[in-house]
């Protein structure tokens, strides 16, 4: 059991890390406009991502124009043409936190650690995404016409 002093140290830690995240997702109407690191997303490490079965997790919902993958998802919009429905401030702030625009979506919010529910003591405080792999999606959807 946590002394008082430490608890209270890694309650201030925490909040200190949600009160960052939060300040780093400046949200203008639906979309988040900023890129959220100062280096480009990767379209290439993007599809990675979306397309693989242990960090993205993408194709357990969406469907999308990946023809090596024979199971995808039906859950969710399909991907392709992402690029063309969404600008990349809008797909930034779905991927981010898309409960910002519908509180009852099963879209997990990528890129947020407060306020969460029934969170795994190994993934309290983490984002499911960092910024750059965020942007790298986000480039990647872009690409999608």
């Amino acid at each position: 059991m946590l002394q008082p002093a430490r608890m209270a140290t890694a309650v201030f830690a925490v909040a200190c890390a949600a009160a960052a995240q939060a300040a780093e997702l400046k949200v203008v109407g639906d979309a988040i406009p900023q890129a959220l690191t100062a280096t480009a997303g990767d379209a290439a490490r993007g599809r990675e991502i979306v397309a693989s079965r242990q960090t993205g997790l993408c194709l357990l919902c969406h469907t999308g124009p990946f023809p090596e993958d024979r199971f995808q998802g039906s859950l969710a919009p399909d991907l392709a043409g992402a690029g063309s429905r969404w600008s990349a401030g809008q797909l930034r702030l779905r991927i981010a936190d898309a409960q910002r625009l519908n509180p009852q979506t099963i879209m997990p919010a990528y890129h947020r650690s407060a306020g969460l529910q029934r969170v795994a003591p190994a993934w309290q405080g983490k984002t499911l995404l960092n910024a750059q792999q965020v942007e790298d999606v986000v480039a990647y959807l872009l690409t999608l016409k």
